[in-house]
């Protein structure tokens, strides 16, 4: 059951990536996929989460066409925020342990700053941009979308995490 879960969180975001929005004013596409990082380590744990994301960013840097748009390699402006699912996906699930509105809702915000400070710290350390630069363009254009993805997701925990329960139970 574990394995299905972790290619399965490798399928759902590869399946996520391909739909994308890119902005103009930043290198950095709009996707779902955050959402579902987050997601995959409230319902599934911290463990089979991360592995997840593992799974999916490994297929990526290995070649696969999975990364937004259908790109591969960790290169360019995204690789921080792929290597950022993997951390965000643990954290996630490490907060939420034991859920309650209030430990889903810090687990959320953790995991969302755990996804920039990857990606706005590759933009600075990978790319050579200045910190004001990786803010105002990996994370700022961001903030909105993803504060509509933490609600949403806060929604969506507690009934996905009783699906899981009731599949690994069955």
């Amino acid at each position: 059951v574990e394995l299905g879960a972790v290619c399965g969180v490798a399928g759902v975001m590869a399946l996520a990536g391909q739909v994308r929005i890119p902005l103009p004013f930043t290198p950095v596409p709009l996707t779902l996929q955050t959402m579902l990082v987050l997601l995959s380590g409230i319902v599934l744990g911290a463990r089979t989460g991360a592995l997840g994301q593992v799974l999916y960013v490994g297929l990526g840097a290995m070649g696969l066409g999975v990364f937004a748009g259908g790109t591969s390699g960790l290169s360019g402006a995204t690789a921080g925020y792929l290597v950022g699912f993997v951390a965000a996906a643990a954290v996630v699930g490490l907060l939420t342990r034991e859920p309650s509105p209030a430990r889903v809702g810090v687990g959320l915000l953790a995991g969302t700053l755990v996804i920039y400070l990857f990606g706005a710290g590759w933009l600075v350390l990978g790319l050579g941009r200045s910190a004001t630069e990786a803010v105002t363009l990996g994370v700022i254009p961001f903030l909105p979308g993803d504060a509509m993805k933490l609600v949403v997701a806060g929604m969506l925990a507690q009934p996905l995490r009783a699906v899981w329960g009731r599949i690994r139970g069955a």
